[in-house]
């Protein structure tokens, strides 16, 4: 599996080493060597409660809805803030979003791709609230 940071965050941009951020969002681009796993509904939530309890994140709920013929949306509330995919097991796609103020969101992020067996992963990281 390849993750690949393809911008990063606004404090690294500016060259800033002394900053506080209330949050990070990663933007990621999942693309998937086994592109059945972004149809199963319940392999999706499960592989979502793996990466939040791997990220020492807080679940608060979770909403999940499987398309007809085919994808998956899924979002999780955290105390941090939200977990999110919408897929397109059609093209082997995963659009996700891990935005948090705390935990290990990279870490909630590589359990998520190892269990849809992620072939290349791009992220976009920003931070948030950035004083």
């Amino acid at each position: 599996m390849t993750i690949e940071k393809v911008h990063a965050s606004l404090g690294e941009l500016l060259g800033a080493t002394e900053r506080i951020v209330l949050g990070k969002h990663l933007i990621v681009e999942l693309w998937s060597r086994s592109p059945e796993l972004l149809n199963d509904v319940e392999h999706i939530r499960e592989s979502m409660l793996a990466a939040a309890e791997g990220g020492e994140l807080t679940v608060l709920n979770i909403a999940m809805h499987a398309f007809a013929p085919h994808g998956v949306t899924g979002v999780m509330l955290l105390a941090e803030s939200h977990l999110s995919i919408h897929t397109w097991p059609e093209y082997g796609y995963a659009a996700v979003d891990v935005f948090t103020c705390g935990g290990l969101p990279y870490k909630a992020l590589e359990i998520l791709s190892e269990r849809l067996d992620a072939e290349r992963t791009q992220i976009v990281e920003l931070d948030r609230g950035v004083l």
